[in-house]
């Protein structure tokens, strides 16, 4: 089966969150069973500058405010992983796509005024490709990764095509419904679509034009990121405007749980953290902890909890959550260890704390992909009490390195986590700490039954061990969206 990937961001050339680890981890995995797979990206500087051998497929006309398209075709970097032999299309439009930094908004954090031009672009080109732009290679199946890709089966469903051209499915996945890409309605003439499909029954959406509802309207079958969110997002709370729309297309929608790509995140074979263990031997996580204390100038105190966030700074993750406990927190002994970006407020607050109190909380803010692992395996406690989650994949990380999870019940946090009460310590169950309400009693309680489960060693090493067997694997996501995709195709 040919699958065209349809995203803009991929492990570990441009990475801004879990969807570059996704596009890093599910494609070789439909590879290993099988699929013929192909990956369509804008060309970003990092994209560019990180695909090897490019070499030029087709010059296209002008299109989308572009003065010059060139479709590329080249492969990832040989990395030691399978993703390197996929073939990988880039679509090199200088003046839409070569910009420094971030490839969505300038550095004041202001998205891009032609964000519309240069992702519709991404999904007309997912559109060409379908209808055979590579003579040497046509997909089978066009599934697109959030809203930069929506336009993509819009375009497949609306566009005119020879009568004799093989029908292409298409999938479409939410990995977050909060980001959905809305533009003002005049935008819509500049799309290239019919001009019935500005319509409720299509892209409409408010009166503005959304990206995302395109693409949930028009792809054959919808999936997201866990079976807990696909649930959700059916219902007002958590459907963003949307619940209606997928709750009239339930039959098509599926809850799919992301994996963990072993070959990155394995703590007895990371060459990024200061010493490897696994569940029988944790002496290594040990000292991956008091290296990580060392390293942030923190106090070296082996007793200390230590508590780790690798995360957006958004209220969405619950990081204010995090801010309104920290006195607590620092009271009862724990240290904090932050890396992450985000609301200017939060980050300033954050940086405030580790300035009041340099022994117990370190900042940094930015994104550091080796950092993010020493973090994860030095830490004891994980922090991700999100407001709501489609997957996470940090709590997955965490439970593979030994790493507690405080987490809230809520979207892929609770398919993946077992709270630690003394039922499921009892049963083994147990892998972490959950709770339930967004509020910061809450979220407070759950740091003390953290404090007070450590205090317990014999039950903490339990729950540590029963986390680190647990196996969220890329090979059963493959499985559950080939199956999908033979299903738009028969």
């Amino acid at each position: 089966m040919r699958v065209l990937h349809v995203c803009t961001e991929i492990f570990p050339l441009l990475k801004t969150g879990g969807l570059a680890d996704v596009l890093a981890g599910l494609p070789p995995a439909q590879v290993a069973l099988g699929c013929d797979v192909r990956i369509l990206l804008p060309g970003f500087p990092a994209i560019r500058a990180g695909v090897q051998d490019l070499q030029p497929l087709h010059i296209l006309p002008p299109a989308f405010g572009a003065s010059s398209i060139t479709l590329l075709l080249g492969r990832l970097p040989d990395t030691g992983s399978a993703a390197a032999a996929i073939p990988i299309y880039v679509i090199d439009a200088p003046d839409l796509y070569d910009r420094p930094g971030n490839p969505y908004a300038d550095a004041h954090n202001v998205a891009y005024a032609d964000n519309d031009r240069r992702f519709a672009l991404l999904g007309w080109m997912a559109m060409r490709l379908a209808r055979g732009l590579d003579a040497q290679w046509q997909p089978q199946v066009v599934h697109g990764h959030d809203w930069h890709a929506g336009l993509a089966p819009a375009y497949l469903a609306t566009l005119p095509q020879h009568a004799q051209a093989p029908r292409v499915g298409t999938v479409m996945t939410v990995h977050n419904l909060a980001y959905q890409g809305m533009f003002p309605a005049e935008a819509f003439a500049q799309l290239g679509l019919p001009l019935e499909t500005f319509a409720v029954d299509g892209v409409e959406f408010y009166g503005q034009v959304s990206f995302l509802k395109a693409g949930l309207y028009y792809a054959d079958l919808l999936t997201t990121v866990s079976p807990t969110y696909a649930r959700e997002i059916q219902e007002p709370a958590q459907g963003c405007g949307l619940h209606g729309l997928l709750h009239d297309r339930a039959d098509a929608l599926f809850g799919i749980l992301n994996g963990v790509d072993d070959q990155v995140w394995n703590p007895a074979a990371d060459t990024l953290i200061a010493a490897c263990f696994d569940r029988a031997d944790l002496a290594g996580k040990a000292r991956c902890k008091t290296a990580l204390q060392g390293e942030c100038g923190l106090a070296v105190q082996p007793e200390a909890l230590l508590f780790g966030v690798v995360s957006r700074l958004t209220e969405q993750k619950g990081l204010n959550l995090v801010l309104a406990g920290m006195q607590a927190l620092l009271r009862q002994g724990g240290q904090l260890v932050l890396l992450g970006s985000g609301d200017s407020w939060m980050q300033d607050a954050f940086l405030a704390l580790a300035r009041a109190h340099p022994a117990q909380v370190a900042v940094e803010i930015g994104y550091d992909e080796a950092k993010a692992h020493r973090i994860v395996a030095g830490c004891d406690v994980l922090l991700v009490p999100s407001l709501f989650e489609p997957c996470g994949l940090t709590q997955m990380y965490a439970l593979n390195y030994g790493a507690l999870p405080l987490v809230r019940r809520v979207g892929g946090l609770a398919d993946t986590v077992c709270d630690s009460t003394l039922e499921n310590l009892a049963d083994d169950s147990a892998t972490g700490i959950v709770f339930d309400q967004f509020g910061e009693d809450d979220f407070n309680r759950a740091v003390r039954r953290a404090f007070a489960l450590r205090a317990r060693p014999a039950d903490w090493q339990q729950v540590q061990q029963r986390g680190m067997q647990q196996h969220f694997d890329w090979a059963s996501a493959a499985r559950a969206l080939i199956a999908l995709y033979e299903r738009t195709i028969a």
